[in-house]
């Protein structure tokens, strides 16, 4: 290595300013500190221009031969994309660089050189290769703007989710990922060893959190869930981020109308807080009015039916099932499927009174996408060891469940929703595995 390019410590430095602010600083005689990644150099003879970005945005250090010593001229002409470095320098106006402003370097420090080039750009908006070179330098991948305004979005909306579910009275939970019997049957399941006998990857907190309504009444959780379905979809993980929400003394029709509330709230926070973000994405996010629509599930069969689709009553409905009929039926924004056939839901969603065929359920839908279910959930330990018995689930395998109906397990109803899916939906990203830090699934157990 190039005796001028040593990697350095931090020693006394300490960044003064990110890249936004750097603009604040026009005018001032001070010296600023900034840090971060060399995003991409333009070398122009006697002038080299670096980018530098931070977790806020990108700043331009402009290098000339005549303003600084030949040893900084050396080390910015010879610094790597992609190298972690500090810069300490005086701030100029520069109308046609990010942020109004560039940086006329004092000291530059190489923290960590960069000792290949990506097999990959980061400096255009979308990726020309393969996703699957992409996750295997996720880190270097992330540093894309376009991935950093997807990521300040899920943040925005993993913030506006608490705020909204505290300000409604609601307590956030932690419940075990380690359990004993499958939540929701099936095979899709994770088998793990848990000390002398075998347990099993939480599919969902949806046991624990009903449970969790007799002490708290209002309570919320999100955390991981685990699923071993062998899908390959551009929209099915094995890990995801769940966001579940369970309420005493309401039913699903209460549930939607917070679920329709918290996703305004969501969208309104995102116009507010990430617009540069959705600029740089060329997103629109929709005006949304509430309530949402609601649909019948015996009534979309219909529909599909009628418009030549080989389903039947019973049969899931399918995204490519409903693309057919988005445009015809305006099935477009957020929009509700309710009432679906008690046969398809798991053993806990409560039967609906007036038709036993049907339970009082609901999906949220974007367009073609399912992004959230819910439903009011059965309280009565006899009718829920019934519901067991018709799944071919054994009751003894879920007795530390079932023995806590006999202290007053409240009526209540919630949902829950997947993150991952949602920021799909708001960003119109068509892979799950963009929005997702450290995707797994079938193929994928690293990094």
């Amino acid at each position: 290595m190039d005796e001028l390019l040593q990697e350095e410590d931090l020693r006394n430095w300490r960044r003064t300013h990110y890249s936004k602010e750097i603009a604040l600083s026009i005018g001032g005689d001070g010296e600023v500190i900034i840090m971060g990644w060399v995003a991409s150099i333009r070398d122009h003879g006697n002038i080299q221009f670096i980018i530098l970005r931070d977790m806020y945005g990108e700043i331009q250090i402009t290098v000339k031969k005549r303003e600084c010593s030949d040893s900084l001229f050396h080390l910015a002409k010879e610094v790597k994309e992609h190298s972690s470095i500090g810069v300490r320098g005086k701030v100029r106006p520069q109308e046609k660089v990010p942020n109004g402003a560039e940086i006329v370097p004092i000291e530059i420090r190489v923290f960590s050189m960069a000792r290949k080039a990506a097999p990959f750009l980061v400096q255009s908006r979308m990726s020309t290769v393969g996703l699957d070179t992409r996750l295997d330098l996720r880190a270097v991948d992330l540093r894309r703007n376009y991935l950093g305004s997807i990521f300040r979005i899920r943040q925005t909306v993993l913030n506006s989710v608490r705020l909204f579910l505290s300000e409604q009275k609601f307590i956030e939970v932690n419940t075990p990922k380690m359990i004993a019997t499958a939540t929701e049957g099936g095979a899709a399941l994770f088998p793990i060893f848990y000390y002398d006998r075998e347990a099993f990857l939480a599919q969902s907190p949806q046991l624990y959190k009903e449970q969790l309504t007799m002490a708290f009444e209002s309570v919320f959780e999100i955390g991981p869930i685990f699923r071993a379905e062998p899908s390959r979809t551009n929209r099915h993980l094995s890990e995801a981020i769940s966001i579940d929400v369970e309420r005493a003394f309401v039913d699903y029709n209460d549930i939607m109308s917070l679920l329709e509330r918290m996703i305004l709230k969501i969208v309104d926070t995102l116009k507010e807080k990430n617009q540069d973000d959705l600029e740089y994405l060329q997103l629109q996010l929709p005006s949304m009015e509430l309530p949402f629509s609601k649909y019948n599930y015996s009534d979309i069969i219909d529909r599909l039916q009628k418009a030549g689709e080989r389903i039947q009553w019973g049969d899931d409905i399918s995204p490519q099932i409903m693309k057919s009929i988005l445009l015809h039926e305006h099935l477009n924004g957020f929009y509700f499927i309710i009432d679906w056939p008690t046969s398809t839901k798991p053993f806990y969603i409560k039967p609906s009174a007036a038709d036993n065929r049907i339970c009082e359920s609901f999906d949220l839908m974007c367009e073609g996408l399912e992004v959230s279910s819910g439903s009011t959930r059965i309280n009565h330990k006899d009718q829920l060891v019934e519901r067991m018995a018709k799944q071919g689930l054994k009751p003894e395998a879920f007795d530390y469940h079932l023995r806590v109906f006999d202290y007053g397990v409240p009526p209540h109803a919630g949902f829950g929703l997947g993150l991952e899916r949602l920021i799909m939906a708001l960003t119109k990203v068509e892979n799950i595995r963009d929005v997702t830090l450290y995707p797994r699934d079938i193929d994928r157990l690293a990094p």
